[in-house]
């Protein structure tokens, strides 16, 4: 109590205690708009809200050692001038417009994601084009701006009283001044020892909760690549291994390395290559429960549902991971989604690898992506410009050709009139295709061109996804016109899902997604049931093609007559799963191992061991994946391109494949 009365700690005081009040109220509001998913009562809320003070205190020791440091080393003759005085008034008016500021920003970050601050708000800040334009575009933000100053200079106009009753009281003096600098930095070193500790436990939305927006945005610079080795179970090299050989190996395949966790292995298909043309499109947010082909009654997809009866239909298929960069990742490159960043973003490592554009485009393809929006976003132009593809996005069409656009890019129409063109010239000139569409338009602020469909624009989700359904029907339509379309084999899939957010680290159900391969004439239609995720989709379609090749994919062809059982890969920036089916294995960072029985269901949660089968297979396929790609495992190597015999290929496709039944013996 000390120190209590002087200027400059009652000062301090003030501002910090503001910021606690608004990162309480924030943290109530929240509160009171999921008491569904926090699920818990008096004690767990009281939990919630000490965890929270912790990290709030946190944030707070480092974000007062500046004020702390100018206090200490002010001296007395400066303090009481006016000018002094009004710079700290006006301080105090631009720290509350701040505060109220991230306030008002983590609510509607919570309501995009469903947690607080982590590495999308970090790359929200690089990409800030996009993201201040989408902003604008969702929300009245001037207004918003203009009522937090408002609140702000009223907030100090009121409290000019208490303002200069603390600026006129004793300063402190040369030992004092000491004494409160020694505190703060003293704080921060505290801070400093336990920023690494586990305040873990409760369910996901709970620990968001007691989350801070500022200290888990600051965190997520330090964190934004984990070392899986350091925080992860692990097994031996050889039993990690052993175990993926076991999980990837099929009949016909074969290892190229005697290291146990490298995969490489010569892949034979069966049958002569078809050359098929081949347009996968990745479609921005398009969860499953929004299809009427998985049970939704709103006819929000009648173009994407009426494929279900033409195409093969995957029923039982899951996003990697809950941002484009991953869907992106998974499909491109068929790895687990690994602790930290995405290959995509991890700038420097994000060329050079197999691809499945790559693998094509070795045998004589046209690959190329095409985007909606401005490919540096996510870094798209990087990865998709070095590892096999050439680029096809916003900035290199021309103006006139774009019918609309948002913050986000040209609207969905557009992008598949590029491809169209497209392909009508690589078919002028005989070269077969690979085109990988990534669109926009399901993506708020969700506006697309008036006219289109019975839901206006800018209304929600529910209008983008019927809207980018009707651009899927009028891109076949027009598609059945040109001469290339009965040589070519169309897929569509989510990059991930609307909202992953829940009462869990990986709620399974809300990471499943659509994905048709369409192709009639081509491919028997079917509905496959098999458990798969988006690394599995690269393999399937070259087993498709009947396409040799050396294989760095951790996924498997699910459409094999003698597959392995069904699993999916899931995760986000921390916590990585293996789904059987059933039951889901969790690995999660300072070694933790959990299990969901009845994943879909109950989900009854227990702890686990590096002895549980499930949780091994888990560690075994993320543990090789790191091990990969730290190694250089997963880069492309055109000397071991498969000496595969193209001469019976046939150009056209015309031939069925029913029920893919490719191996015999």
């Amino acid at each position: 109590m000390y120190l209590a009365r002087y200027a400059q700690v009652r000062f301090l005081t003030i501002i910090l205690g503001a910021w606690l009040t608004v990162f309480s109220l924030t943290r109530l509001v929240l509160l009171a708009s999921h008491l569904n998913d926090v699920n818990t009562g008096v004690l767990g809320t009281l939990a919630i809200f000490g965890l929270g003070l912790v990290h709030d205190l946190s944030f707070l020791s480092y974000a007062a050692l500046p004020m702390a440091l100018h206090f200490a080393l002010c001296p007395a003759s400066v303090w009481g001038t006016g000018w002094h005085r009004g710079l700290l008034r006006g301080l105090m008016g631009l720290t509350l417009f701040v505060m109220l500021f991230t306030a008002v920003s983590e609510w509607l970050f919570w309501d995009e994601f469903g947690v607080r601050f982590n590495f999308i708000a970090v790359d929200y800040l690089v990409y800030s084009n996009e993201v201040i334009n989408n902003i604008l575009e969702s929300y009245p933000v001037y207004p918003l701006l203009a009522l937090l100053v408002v609140i702000s200079t009223g907030a100090v106009v009121l409290s000019g009283r208490v303002i200069d009753q603390t600026l006129t009281a004793p300063l402190l003096q040369r030992r004092g001044r000491g004494l409160l600098l020694a505190a703060a930095v003293g704080a921060c070193l505290f801070v400093t020892a336990v920023m690494g500790q586990d305040f873990g436990g409760g369910n996901t939305v709970q620990r968001e909760l007691a989350g801070n927006g500022p200290f888990q945005f600051f965190a997520a610079f330090r964190n934004n690549e984990l070392d899986y080795p350091q925080l992860y179970a692990t097994l031996s090299d050889e039993e990690s291994g052993a175990l993926l050989r076991r999980e990837v190996a099929e009949p016909g395949s074969r290892f190229v390395s005697s290291d146990p966790q490298d995969i490489r292995r010569e892949i034979d298909n069966p049958g002569a290559f078809r050359r098929l043309n081949v347009v996968l499109v990745t479609i921005e947010s398009l969860s499953a429960k929004y299809l009427g082909s998985f049970g939704d009654t709103r006819n929000l997809t009648p173009n994407l549902d009426r494929l279900k009866p033409e195409s093969l239909f995957f029923s039982n298929f899951f996003a990697t991971g809950t941002r484009t960069d991953r869907g992106l990742e998974a499909i491109t490159l068929s790895v687990p989604p690994t602790p930290g960043r995405s290959i995509v973003k991890r700038l420097g490592r994000e060329t050079g690898y197999a691809s499945l554009g790559r693998q094509l485009e070795a045998r004589g393809y046209d690959s190329a992506f095409l985007y909606g929006g401005r490919g540096y976003f996510d870094n798209m132009n990087a990865f998709f410009g070095g590892n096999g593809y050439r680029i096809i996005d916003q900035t290199s069409v021309p103006e006139e050709e774009i019918t609309f656009k948002n913050a986000w890019g040209m609207c969905d129409e557009d992008l598949y009139a590029q491809a169209l063109r497209q392909a009508d010239i690589d078919h002028a000139v005989g070269k077969p295709f690979f085109f990988q569409l990534m669109t926009t338009s399901n993506h708020r602020p969700y506006t697309y061109p008036e006219g289109r469909i019975d839901i206006p624009s800018g209304y929600g989700r529910e209008g983008a996804v019927k809207y980018s359904d009707f651009a899927i029907g009028e891109f076949l339509k027009e598609a059945r016109r040109h001469p290339w379309f009965g040589s070519t084999v169309f897929v569509f899939v989510a990059d991930h899902t609307a909202n992953s957010a829940g009462k869990e680290d990986l709620p399974v159900e809300k990471y499943r997604i659509p994905l048709f391969i369409f192709a009639p004439g081509i491919i028997e239609s079917r509905e496959v049931t098999t458990l798969a995720s988006q690394i599995d989709l690269a393999p399937t379609l070259l087993g498709l093609l009947n396409l040799d090749y050396t294989s760095t994919f951790f996924g498997r062809d699910i459409l094999r007559e003698d597959p392995a059982k069904g699993r999916a890969l899931i995760g986000n920036y921390q916590h990585l799963g293996l789904f059987d089916g059933r039951n889901l294995a969790i690995l999660s960072p300072k070694k933790g191992m959990r299990r969901h029985d009845d994943a879909l269901g109950l989900s009854d949660e227990s702890a686990g061991s590096a002895q549980d089968p499930l949780l091994r297979r888990d560690i075994a396929y993320f543990q090789c994946a790191s091990h990969m790609f730290q190694h250089g495992l997963l880069r492309w190597s055109p000397d071991a391109l498969s000496k595969a015999d193209d001469g019976g290929a046939s150009p056209s496709g015309a031939a069925t494949f029913p029920n893919r039944t490719r191996r015999e013996g």
